[in-house]
This record gives C-alpha cells, sequence and structure tokens, in this order.
C-alpha cells in the first residue's frame, strides 16, 4: 500500500494513467485531498465507484494510528502521539491563541503571550484574532543528541517520508475543519532535525504550498534547525520565503558542544557565517531560539557576549524558558530573569522576544510525551 500524500501530483497523475484514468481524473483527487480534505476513497463521489475500489485497494489514507492525545487545561493546546506502522512514535501539537476585538495585550506584552516564530516575521501580530499552529515532526527521535531535549535523549529511529509530514498536517486540518477553523501557521520545531532530513521536509512543503492543492503560504512555514550550516547555505539558495530558526543557546563553542554535540562539527562562527550567507541571499532576517537556561545562559553577560556576536546580523532572538525533561537536570528561568536577558539584548540593538511556554502541563515540549509512553 502506498501512502498517498507521499505521491506528487505528477506522480499521481501517472498512476492514474496506469490504471486507463483520464489525465482529469488526478485533479479531482488532489483537490479532494488538499482543498476538501478528505482522508477516505469512499468521500470522492465524483470518482467512480471501481477507481475508489482501486483507490482503497492500492492507497492508503492514514499513515498512523493515534496512540494517545492530551488537552492542556486552558483547552489552548492539544498533543497528539502517533505510532507509525513499524511501531515508531512521532508526536504533533496543536496551539490556539486568541484575541479579542479591541484587545493590544499582544503588542503591549508581546513577550509573554506569542509563541508562533513565523507570526512574529510579520508586521501582522495586533490583527490576528485567532491563530491555529502546528509544530510538526520531521523524524522518529533524532540523530542531533541536544541534552536538554527530550527528542535528542532518545536517540534517532528513521527519517520520515514526505507523505507522513503532510499527514500530521492533513490530520489537524481536517480536524479544525470540523470546528470552522484552519490552520494559520506550520512549525517544523517538533520531533527531528529538518535540515537532517531535507529532501523530505522541503517536498513535504512544496506539496502543502501548492496552489492548485492545499494553497499554504510560504511565509506562514518557520523551519527550526540546530544549525547544520551547509544546509542553511542550500536553503538560502533555493530562495524559498519560508522562515528560518536557528537554535544556539550558547555563545562560545565549549558551552554549546555540551549542549549540542552538532556544535563539535559546526561551530558557531560558521554557524553563523552560514546565517549570513541565508540574510545576504534571501533579504529575510533569521530568527535564534534560545532556551533560558537558569542560571547557565540567562544572564545579562551572556546578553552582551550574544549582542556582540549577533551585531551587523538581521536577526531576532526568540528566548523561552527551558522545557523541563527528565534527562536533563536545568531549570527554567524566571520572568524576572527573562526580562533582564531580553532588555540587555535590546540595549545592544538586538530585537528580542520572550515565549510563553505552551502545554507544560501535557509535556508538550518534543519528544516529552513519546519519551514518556516509551519509558513506562
Amino acid at each position: 500500500m502506498q501512502l498517498i500524500y507521499d505521491l506528487t501530483f505528477s506522480e499521481l497523475t501517472n498512476l492514474l494513467r496506469e490504471w486507463n484514468e483520464p489525465a482529469y481524473r488526478a485533479k479531482q483527487i488532489w483537490q479532494g485531498l488538499y482543498q476538501h480534505l478528505y482522508n477516505s476513497p469512499e468521500q470522492f463521489t465524483n470518482l467512480s465507484k471501481p477507481l475508489r475500489k482501486k483507490m482503497t485497494e492500492h492507497l492508503t489514507f492514514i499513515p498512523f494510528s493515534v496512540k494517545v492525545y492530551q488537552d492542556s487545561s486552558d483547552r489552548h493546546t492539544r498533543k497528539t502521539l502517533f505510532e507509525l506502522p513499524d511501531t515508531n512514535l512521532i508526536e504533533a501539537v496543536l496551539m490556539k491563541y486568541e484575541r479579542e476585538d479591541g484587545d493590544d495585550r499582544v503588542m503591549r506584552n508581546a513577550e509573554f503571550v506569542t509563541n508562533d516564530p513565523a507570526i512574529r516575521n510579520t508586521h501582522h501580530a495586533s490583527r490576528i484574532k485567532h491563530r491555529r499552529t502546528l509544530c510538526i515532526s520531521t523524524q522518529a527521535g533524532c540523530a542531533m543528541g541536544c541534552v536538554f531535549c527530550a527528542t535528542g535523549q532518545m536517540g534517532f529511529k528513521r527519517h520520515l517520508s514526505s507523505g507522513e509530514i503532510v499527514a500530521q498536517v492533513m490530520y489537524y486540518a481536517q480536524m479544525l475543519k470540523k470546528q470552522d477553523e484552519t490552520v494559520s501557521n506550520i512549525v517544523f520545531m517538533g520531533m527531528g532535525e529538518p535540515f537532517h532530513n531535507y529532501e523530505n521536509t522541503m517536498a513535504a512543503i512544496d506539496r502543502l504550498n501548492d496552489s492548485a492543492g492545499y494553497n499554504f503560504g510560504a511565509r506562514r512555514f518557520t523551519i527550526s534547525t540546530v544549525g547544520l550550516a551547509p544546509q542553511i547555505r542550500r536553503f538560502a539558495d533555493e530562495q524559498r520565503q519560508v522562515n528560518l530558526a536557528v537554535s544556539l543557546h550558547a555563545v562560545d563553542d565549549d558551552a554549546r558542544a555540551a549542549m549540542m554535540p552538532v556544535n563539535k562539527r559546526y561551530k558557531i562562527d560558521e554557524v553563523l557565517e552560514a546565517c549570513e550567507y541565508y540574510v545576504a541571499k534571501t533579504s529575510r532576517r533569521v530568527t535564534f531560539e534560545w532556551a533560558l537556561i537558569n542560571g547557565v545562559n540567562d544572564t545579562p553577560e551572556v546578553a552582551k557576549k550574544l549582542a556582540s556576536k549577533l551585531r551587523g546580523l538581521m536577526c531576532h532572538v526568540n528566548a523561552i524558558p527551558l522545557n523541563p525533561t527528565a534527562g536533563f537536570d536545568g531549570e527554567a528561568t524566571d520572568r524576572q530573569r527573562a526580562a533582564l536577558f531580553k532588555e540587555s539584548l535590546e540595549q545592544a540593538g538586538i530585537p528580542c522576544t520572550i515565549r510563553m511556554r505552551r502545554g507544560i502541563d501535557i509535556n508538550a515540549g518534543c519528544g516529552q510525551l513519546a519519551g514518556a509512553v516509551v519509558s513506562s
């Protein structure tokens, strides 16, 4: 059985040609999948019964089962743990943000109410009333080994196919459609390193971005990487409109290597040079992700050193108090220390947002729910 979301439009057209179906059937199926959000052959009532039967026999629409899902106490975050046919586990998270008419808190207190770098990279945060952001996985597990990350503690299992990545979006898009809502932003910040699975991640984005299908705007995607410098340069050369976020977390190589083993291969200066190349090629700014760890990387002194590293680069620092994991002893920065870190950066000319942690009560950080299930 082949996953239908793995097929490009051209591949779908060729498959239907092999089945002696007219070419226009491919467009009907493509629109059914990505515009009407059908998830079974029976829903394609505009197709003949023999064709629907053939689709049932040769194609699968759902590549995983729901192992468990959890809703946060405020009902703003849902985390779903999917089980793949090979028993590997992956996670996807839906985060809901609301804003009432006349409510200016998004602009007045933005550092504590926005959790979406794709939105912050536009100038429309104050006008957005309802955001539905998805955090999607690109791998089962992760090979990068970041010590504070539950997925990194789990180790690498395998790459996801482009269709398995797309299917996570479709799952939540179908859910939201029943509530008369739509996905507003997609961030590749779930399990896995997107640039380690570069081809499949980009193929998934292309499929979701297709104007004849799901038609999801490129600027509403954000890719987060630990800093694979060659892939950042490749991404820059492709000049996509997709937002780029780079996990940094430290200002010197020894400290970063202790937290992120990838730094032994791509040191901070090499990563920043790749980011400079990206900005030069695309004229788009880079977001640097910074997990605030109490007493480790949250001091004004660290902020000043970070500012000196980033000076002259079109960028934004997106800091968030550390998400707790069982395999790491570090503690999250408190609100006061976070505010001082932000103030120190901004005084040095580097814009900074302190992000609110969402879904802490349901282990919404990437890999936390899967890790809990595996270890139980």
